[in-house]
């Protein structure tokens, strides 16, 4: 069996499509269910649904052998897996946000909220720049707002809300995309499984 950690919600949607078109498919996946774990003997594959940020920690540790990832869970985490292939879905970018009239001007330390610390903290270091970095795990958008940050890095889709809360983008700090990763062990072990499914995982991958 190859284990497969796929993430919950539209993303994990959109890749299981690509799993099954590549003649992974598991039917039971689509019925309406509270199950976590799916097998497919004959195809010899077992999914499981798993929070985004949680893929890289269970392909990691070796629960799963192949997983799908955001590249902004990659950057942030440095997981020890290997990546395959950059599905080019879920795609959005990582950015630094904040008033549409903001500039930094250097002379004080830069306050930047954020739950993505090692990226925003990797960025400003390439430049020197001094910041204070305050930790947060939802309506990030709202930080700059009430005083409590000058920006924050954050991922940005459509841009929809920063604008509804008078923000935009400042910079661009890279683009974000799903990514197919392995476990280091199972790719030496189950390499020609592996190796087959990333191969038939190619083929269904949309160039725009």
């Amino acid at each position: 069996m190859l284990n497969i950690a796929l993430p919950k919600g539209r993303l994990g949607d959109k890749v299981y499509d690509m799993f099954e078109a590549a003649g992974y498919e598991c039917p039971q996946i689509k019925e309406k269910t509270r199950k976590l774990i799916f097998e497919n003997e004959e195809k010899q594959v077992r999914y499981f649904w798993v929070k985004p940020s949680d893929v890289s920690i269970y392909v990691e540790r070796g629960a799963a052998d192949i997983g799908v990832v955001g590249k902004d869970i990659l950057i942030e985490y440095e997981p020890e897996i290997y990546e395959l292939a950059d599905l080019n879905v879920g795609k959005c970018r990582m950015c630094v946000a904040g008033p549409k009239d903001f500039r930094d001007s250097g002379e004080k330390k830069l306050k930047v909220a954020t739950k993505f610390t090692n990226t925003a903290r990797q960025y400003y270091a390439q430049s020197g720049r001094d910041i204070d970095i305050i930790k947060l795990n939802g309506s990030i958008e709202i930080a700059p707002i009430l005083g409590l940050s000058d920006v924050i890095v954050d991922l940005v889709e459509t841009g929809t809300t920063l604008k509804k809360n008078d923000l935009a983008v400042l910079e661009v700090i890279s683009s974000i995309s799903a990514r197919l990763i392995a476990n280091k062990a199972s790719f030496k072990f189950k390499n020609k499984e592996i190796e087959t499914v990333v191969s038939r995982i190619k083929e269904q991958i949309k160039i725009d």
